[in-house]
């Protein structure tokens, strides 16, 4: 380990990549893992939590660590690829110390803390060394003040029930992917998530529970109000917010839809009119609908939308009015990827591809599975029984409901 730094702070390696001794990345890098000592001595670094491809979670003990320097982590290779599990001694550095309110011995310095520093010790043990803690804001500053301090001199760390806020493990979340994110929060203990939970803002809560298994999904819910759990169910897209609605008790769920705006009601009860495994009840009814006389250059600015998922944004939809779901009849669907050979000016009701069948809101899994599979698509429409377009089925969606249960915490490539 003669190349690695003597100092690294731990929450800056979140995010890194870990690679084995050949070169081949084997995931990254989420937090750091500790045990506290009962005095103020300095707590040992037991180890990383890793999370391998297939957002599978690892431990890696610091011994299988051959190297860290600024922009990777390099091990032994030889991992134990069993589900990191949180042991009642042990904490998680990003998860439980940023944000603990600390006080500075020498000092009287009170502050939040926004990093924590480790150093390899003579005997090669990783320890934590420093704390880095920011003031709160006074007077016009926009920040407090910094500090970085030895461990020794802070108060309010070795105990693992100290006071704890959100901010720079919000702010951490920020950066994230929903998926990544979800898999962050999946791991905080009970009451840390329900603090992280209180303060995320309302859209970054639904894409968070849009990618959480159902359980964790109902228990966030449980604790939230009712008032709120309705603005986020607003900000889901209403096939996630339906399928989350269907797995609450059902006096919990009517009160819930009476809470939401009536449109977005509106679409959530359509699609819990139809079975959980059935084309209608896994589509989306918000589709890229356009008229007849739409162009090319309408149709390619509607699927720049920030707000549509990649399958979402492969197709338009070109319906009679109204342009709504349910629509009037479905004239045809156009690929975006021949749109982007055509003139801007040309209308999309030229270059429509009809020659597909539709699928109905009661197809199975496998009639979309085998649709999807035959016409070579991302994406489908739904129609009703008078040929008018009622939402679009997404290979994602469907991938949802084919993988078997608790598939988010397995993994999958290599080992």
């Amino acid at each position: 380990m003669s190349t690695t730094p003597t100092r690294v702070f731990a929450a800056r390696l979140a995010g890194l990549p870990v690679f084995d001794p050949r070169g081949d990345q084997v995931g990254k890098v989420r937090d750091v893992v500790v045990v506290l000592r009962t005095d103020d001595r300095q707590p040992r670094v037991v180890g990383l939590v890793v999370e391998v491809f297939g957002r599978r979670r690892i431990f890696a003990p610091m011994t299988r660590v051959t190297n860290i320097d600024a922009g990777q982590v390099i091990t032994t290779g030889l991992l134990n690829m069993r589900r990191f599990e949180l042991r009642t001694a042990e904490t998680l550095v990003v998860g439980q110390m940023l944000d603990r309110k600390v006080r500075v011995k020498s000092s009287g310095v009170e502050g939040v803390v926004f990093d924590v520093a480790m150093e390899q010790a003579r005997t090669r043990d990783w320890m934590l060394s420093r704390v880095a803690l920011q003031e709160p804001t006074k007077g016009f500053r926009r920040r407090g003040q910094t500090h970085v301090v030895e461990w020794d001199d802070v108060d309010g760390l070795h105990r693992r029930e100290a006071n704890q806020g959100t901010t720079h493990l919000i702010a951490a979340l920020a950066e994230l992917k929903p998926a990544d994110a979800a898999n962050v929060i999946h791991e905080l203990p009970p009451e840390r998530r329900r603090e992280v939970v209180a303060a995320l803002d309302d859209e970054r809560l639904a894409e968070v529970l849009e990618e959480l298994p159902e359980e964790d999904q109902v228990e966030i819910f449980a604790a939230l109000s009712q008032e709120r759990a309705a603005d986020v169910l607003e900000q889901m897209s209403p096939d996630d917010a339906a399928d989350l609605i269907a797995d609450l008790p059902p006096e919990t769920a009517a009160r819930l839809l009476e809470l939401m705006e009536p449109d977005e009601a509106e679409d959530v009860r359509r699609l819990l009119e139809y079975g959980e495994e059935t084309a209608g009840g896994m589509m989306t009814p918000e589709p890229v609908i356009l008229s007849p006389d739409a162009t090319v250059a309408e149709a390619l600015a509607r699927v720049r939308s920030e707000d549509l998922t990649p399958s979402l944004a492969a197709l338009v939809y070109v319906c009679r009015p109204p342009l709504e779901t349910p629509t009037g009849k479905l004239i045809g669907i156009a690929h975006i990827q021949r749109l982007l050979r055509e003139p801007p000016s040309e209308l999309v009701a030229g270059v429509l591809d009809t020659g597909v069948d539709y699928l109905h809101a009661d197809a199975t899994l496998e009639d979309v599975a085998i649709f999807l599979a035959t016409y070579n698509l991302v994406a489908a429409p739904v129609v009703d029984d008078e040929g008018r377009l009622i939402g679009a089925v997404t290979v994602d969606d469907l991938l949802d409901h084919l993988l078997p249960e608790g598939w988010r915490d397995r993994k999958i490539g290599r080992a």
